[in-house]
């Protein structure tokens, strides 16, 4: 395999769209998802009243990358070989020494094994790897801390309220319905939201297809959201720039083989036809279906026996692992933290903030100092890179955290967005991930700040 991977190579481009494609206003639409989990906790669930009052401090809390032990009510952060580099309990902070006493001297997390391997979800744990349900991270600590204030025993029967708190949120028929909080309020003012793509990247998307790529748009966002979006991101004739759109994909389910597959439907009205198509024939707009019937469909319309795919997405569980595990595609990883550690926003997202409306209109919290989710936090420290002691006056050292780690592993290379490549031609070279080669590699435009500082000291 060559050491360098181009845009040019690929026969076909997919891309994910929320946090991918699409670039949310993390501060704005984090508000709003937590605001939606809390309300039906109170509103349904009869949870305290108090969990609806957000300070900004509070904000540094919520982190890509933790996982929830569903057992205990602890938040871990994890190292490469799944050893607990900080952890809270709810959103206490616990000491060196409570971790050694809860997950003994070698601080091993247990369930490390069956995460790492296949990241598939779990009545025990809950990894938190996505915009889309990270503020829930912070409501889980808040209700934990809620329970031992009240005295109540910790164990998994929250959980149970928090799923369907989700599901109340997100489910394929809450957008018509118009229920829970979170689609009305986006339906109501799309741009506080949603951010739109600069020129260059539709400029970027008409020379893959005009360069004769096949492009593909993968989301498990319900098609009337999908619409939505892409209209305010793209513009009306978004259609025209994809082959083929398919939604409500059940990612990472989409991925698998055989026999767990779903078959595709179509859509009348947004609405999914009874009766699974046994295979697919042509391009379109689709519901659910399966990467091997896709495979079948690209290989036809390529012309080639094995396709290059080249896929651009925003969540490891949902994106990366399946589509480089199953799918054996080239995986292209947004990493909205990287922003967080030095590397320069790109040109086009800072003029598009700048047309965004007026800060008075943008709600006092970004005054009052509230920290963006993708920037480091001051109890979870780096996404990227954390320091590991063991206890006991012991030299500390440097690890990768499991996130990072995975990002090498799974991913061809990482940008902080698309809009810091859409202005390159589709033959540049970027340098890939490699286990032979410095951590460093396969970051563009360049690795964040605490990888580099972690080779540097290694050097």
């Amino acid at each position: 395999m060559s050491e360098y991977f181009s845009l040019s190579d690929g026969d076909v481009i997919g891309f994910d769209l929320d946090h991918t494609l699409c670039r949310y206003h993390l501060k704005e639409t984090s508000r709003l998802i937590y605001e939606s989990f809390a309300r039906y906790l109170v509103e349904h669930k009869g949870y305290d009243k108090d969990l609806l009052n957000l300070t900004p401090a509070t904000w540094d809390f919520c982190f890509k990358g933790l996982v929830v032990d569903l057992e205990d009510g602890n938040l871990v952060k994890l190292a490469e070989d799944g050893t607990v580099l900080r952890a809270t309990h709810g959103t206490n902070d616990l000491s060196t020494e409570d971790i050694i006493k809860h997950y003994g001297p070698k601080r091993e997390w247990k369930h490390f094994n069956s995460l790492n391997t296949s990241f598939t979800r779990s009545a025990k744990y809950y990894f938190y790897d996505n915009y889309f349900d990270l503020p829930g991270a912070l409501l889980c600590g808040r209700v934990v801390d809620m329970l031992r204030k009240r005295g109540n025993e910790v164990n998994s029967d929250f959980w149970k309220d928090m799923v369907a708190a989700i599901d109340h949120n997100y489910n394929t028929a809450a957008f018509k319905a118009d229920a829970g909080t979170y689609f009305p309020s986006v339906k109501r003012d799309p741009g506080r939201y949603l951010q739109p793509c600069s020129d260059s990247v539709k400029a970027w998307l008409r020379s893959m297809k005009s360069a004769g790529k096949l492009l593909l748009l993968i989301t498990s966002s319900h098609s009337d959201y999908c619409r939505l979006i892409c209209e305010h991101i793209l513009g009306k004739d978004f259609e025209e720039l994809f082959d083929v759109i398919i939604t409500n994909a059940l990612k990472p389910g989409f991925f698998s083989l055989v026999p767990e597959q779903r078959p595709f439907r179509t859509l009348v009205n947004d609405v999914e036809e009874s009766e699974g198509l046994p295979s697919l024939d042509k391009p379109g707009w689709y519901s659910q279906g399966n990467w091997p019937h896709l495979h079948e469909l690209v290989k036809t319309m390529t012309g080639k026996p094995e396709p290059k795919v080249v896929y651009f997405g925003d969540s490891m569980r949902s994106d990366m692992f399946p589509a480089s595990s199953f799918g054996k595609w080239e995986t292209v990883m947004i990493v909205e933290e990287m922003e967080g550690e030095g590397v320069p926003k790109s040109d086009s997202a800072l003029s598009n903030e700048a047309q965004v409306e007026p800060l008075e209109k943008r709600g006092k919290f970004e005054e009052q100092g509230m920290k963006s989710p993708s920037d480091v936090s001051e109890q979870w420290g780096s996404y990227f890179v954390d320091v590991h002691s063991s206890g006991g006056g012991d030299e500390e050292s440097q690890k990768l955290t499991w996130c990072c780690h995975s990002i090498h592993k799974y991913s061809t290379m990482a940008i902080p967005s698309v809009e810091h490549i859409a202005d390159l031609p589709l033959d540049y070279k970027f340098p890939r991930f490699s286990p032979d080669k410095p951590c460093t590699t396969g970051y563009y435009p360049r690795p964040p700040d605490s990888l580099l500082r972690r080779c540097e000291s290694l050097s």
